[in-house]
């Protein structure tokens, strides 16, 4: 019997092979661009400056299709047109405050295990650079009616609806075209702002540089609580101390730029640090953040070789590429590639990476110098407008300590942040996330669990029995979908399912995963056709190639060296101070125990 999903498959071998399957056929049959996503102006010839760097708006990364990816230009779809539907009389059915109250709501913290609090953060940092719908309008809402024994401080609960692009939304029509508040591309938007206006907010246009306080803080924005950044929207402690350390790297780049090249102005060190740190940030998220959730080795192997190719680090170290083939030499420096669609991020995208359960409702913190306890504090209090004074309280290497100590939560259900469930907004709005996750699925047309896995060539569940080997999840489900399995939302369905082994998250939101994660890096022309020291200099080229985000973090944070300095996975929970590394092995006899494990004889 050949087996249906690639994970079932005896060897790696096969498995590998799998992958790389769906993979192309996920490339040649998911990639959907609607009518009017993107303006039809025209932005004339491309001049020396937009060939040479990325833009603040996200234009000309293709010189052909130069509005391809810009800011306010929509996201595509990975499904097809024909089921973007928003479905009007089903809005609200089943009620998604019952959802998220029945079903996702935690009772108990789940640990994840495999991944620390740093990790959440990580994910939360990128979602700032991918995608952001917009804030909407205040009298524009989805009005959710509420139980009597609802505690929800609002009857009936308020949520500002997305405002399209362009399109209404209506019954059994396509769902609307809705835009991306960010550019599209991997460009490091949270950090230095997407558009010029923003940009031009988070430089001090000397040396090119971003502005960074004299004791290594980002300066306080407009915004009460929050620090002066690129993307200001859901910011709380763990993402404010990653855009704390990658605007000082960029600081890094440019003064070893400005020592190499000292002729440049201050236009061309930032643009170059820009180049850099982007890349940088790629780089781990796809090397080291993703084979840390990902423990399987079919992965561990994959996301190697997207950017160095099957050939390994080792060999492109020694002799650079040798062939434009991806699968030979990775990604990194190939043609750049659009597959069926011109690039953008998808609302499917979108989707798959609400994954709100990792972060933890309770938090402790330690000291970095003597392990001692300094203060227990919950998420209410290291977010929104209390972000800045309590990063004001807690020195920055007892942050990172203390996030690396803890464990992230795993993406399943009742394991959803009660925080999040009752989270005050800076504008005084309070809202429970997880409705909004069901609700904004519903309302951008995204499908069902079961059309979902239909439309990416999964087996359907024939009953709510089959998503989960979970018999109390079952149950519950079943009762709050009344039995109807083609009715569960895909946030239910993929966090109730049992994740291949390994995985830090569902097979389903992986097939998304598989098919964006490399898009991301080959559509894009900074990562494909112009990654080269042409562009981004010899130094810029180097810097890339060279570091990790373990080397970031002793550049600007040394005093961690005690705790971090022997271990190999920086997303996984760190020992505590003085204690051992624990099962700590080379990285070749990792990779083979790992291997073993998943052998038929294994």
């Amino acid at each position: 019997m050949i087996p249906s999903q690639w994970h079932e498959y005896p060897s790696l071998l096969l498995q590998l092979n799998a992958l790389a399957k769906t993979r192309d056929e996920l490339r040649e049959h998911n990639l959907y661009e609607a009518y009017g996503m993107r303006p039809s102006d025209d932005l004339g010839q491309p001049n020396d400056e937009v060939r040479r760097a990325r833009q603040p708006d996200g234009t000309w990364n293709d010189l052909q299709d130069p509005h391809m990816g810009a800011k306010g230009t929509g996201f595509g779809r990975n499904v097809p047109l024909s089921m973007t539907v928003t479905d009007v009389k089903r809005l609200l059915k089943p009620d998604p405050r019952v959802i998220s109250r029945k079903l996702m709501a935690r009772d108990d913290f789940k640990p994840a295990g495999i991944i620390n609090a740093l990790a959440a953060a990580w994910l939360q940092f990128e979602n700032h650079n991918w995608f952001f719908h917009g804030d909407g309008v205040p009298d524009k809402t989805i009005d959710i009616p509420l139980s009597a024994d609802d505690q929800f401080p609002e009857n009936p609960m308020k949520i500002r609806c997305t405002i399209p692009l362009r399109g209404e939304i209506a019954d059994g029509c396509p769902a609307p075209v809705f835009a991306n508040a960010e550019t599209h591309w991997w460009d490091g938007s949270q950090v230095y702002g997407s558009g010029k206006e923003r940009q031009s907010e988070v430089r001090t246009f000397a040396d090119g540089k971003v502005k960074v306080d004299p004791n290594g803080r980002l300066p306080e924005s407009d915004i009460p609580g929050i620090d002066l950044t690129g993307m200001k929207e859901n910011y709380w402690v763990g993402t404010g101390l990653l855009h704390t350390m990658f605007a000082r790297e960029h600081n890094a780049v440019c003064d070893a730029l400005k020592k190499a090249y000292p002729s440049f102005d201050d236009q061309r060190l930032f643009e170059i640090g820009v180049l850099v740190v982007s890349a940088l940030i790629a780089k781990i998220h796809t090397v080291e953040w993703t084979p840390c959730v990902l423990r399987h080795p079919a992965l561990q192997i994959g996301m190697n070789a997207n950017w160095y190719g099957a050939l390994g680090e080792t060999f492109q170290e020694k002799f650079g590429r040798i062939s434009d083939n991806e699968a030979i030499s990775g990604i990194l420096g190939s043609p750049t590639d659009h597959h069926a669609a011109p690039f953008s991020l998808t609302e499917e995208f979108v989707s798959v990476y609400r994954m709100h359960p990792l972060i933890p409702d309770d938090w402790n913190f330690f000291s970095l110098e003597s392990g001692e306890h300094l203060v227990k504090a919950d998420f209410t209090q290291l977010q929104g407008s209390y972000t800045r004074d309590f990063m004001d309280k807690i020195q920055m290497g007892d942050m990172w300590y203390s996030f690396g100590l803890a464990s992230a939560g795993a993406v399943c259900l009742h394991n959803y942040p009660n925080a999040l469930r009752n989270l005050k907004r800076v504008d005084g709005q309070v809202t429970d996330l997880a409705t909004l996750d069901i609700v904004r699925d519903r309302e951008r047309g995204v499908p069902r669990y079961n059309d979902f896995r239909e439309a990416l060539r999964m087996p359907r569940r024939k009953t709510i029995d089959d998503i989960t080997p979970n018999k109390q999840w079952a149950r519950e489900i079943n009762e709050v979908y009344n039995g109807d399995v083609d009715a569960v939302d895909l946030q239910i369905g993929m966090q109730a399912e049992q994740p291949p082994k390994g995985f830090g998250f569902s097979d389903t939101a992986f097939r998304i995963f598989i098919l964006m994660a490399s898009r991301r890096l080959k559509s894009d022309r900074f990562f494909t056709n112009d990654f080269k020291p042409e562009v981004y200099t010899q130094v810029g080229f180097d810097w890339v190639n060279n570091n990790t985000m373990k080397d970031v973090m002793l550049r600007h944070y040394p005093e961690l060296d005690p705790v971090i300095g022997d271990v190999e996975r920086v997303f996984a929970p760190w020992p505590k101070l003085g204690a051992p590394v624990p099962g700590k092995k080379n990285p070749v006899v990792q990779l083979a125990d790992s291997v073993r494990a998943y052998l038929p004889w294994g």
